[in-house]
């Protein structure tokens, strides 16, 4: 089992930033890939960004890309969304997950139902 603590949320004006954490504890080493979701009221959970284990190798949804960056530190097991020029349509539940399944193209992680464990969620809203 995977355990995952988001932190870092919070209400943050239009334009500012924010970096949002997540912690990894548990068998980390069946960790695959690691990814950041928001779900805002009344739609579906929209992918946001997945690193893999294996090569760090990043990948954006083509709506984040510039503003929003995913890291890691693996020698605390954390995950990290910086996320810049923050506008109010930011404003969302933010969910970081964990896969335990191998992909040889990072598109597969743009899919929720590919990732096995999941945190319980962050509030980030951006007023305007």
């Amino acid at each position: 089992q995977v355990q995952l603590v988001e932190s870092g949320g919070g209400l943050v004006q239009a334009g500012g930033s924010l970096r949002l954490s997540c912690a990894a504890s548990g068998r980390t080493s069946s960790i695959y890939a690691m990814g950041w979701f928001r779900q805002a009221p009344g739609q579906e959970r929209e992918f946001l960004a997945a690193i893999l284990s294996r090569d760090g190798a990043t990948y954006y949804a083509d709506s984040m890309k510039g503003r929003f960056t995913i890291s890691r530190d693996s020698a605390k097991n954390t995950l990290y969304l910086q996320m810049n020029s923050l506008k109010p349509e930011d404003t969302a539940v933010y969910y970081c997950a964990a896969s335990r399944s191998y992909y040889t193209r990072a598109f597969y992680y743009s899919t929720p139902h590919n990732f096995d464990y999941w945190g319980q969620g962050t509030q980030v809203t951006v007023s305007s």
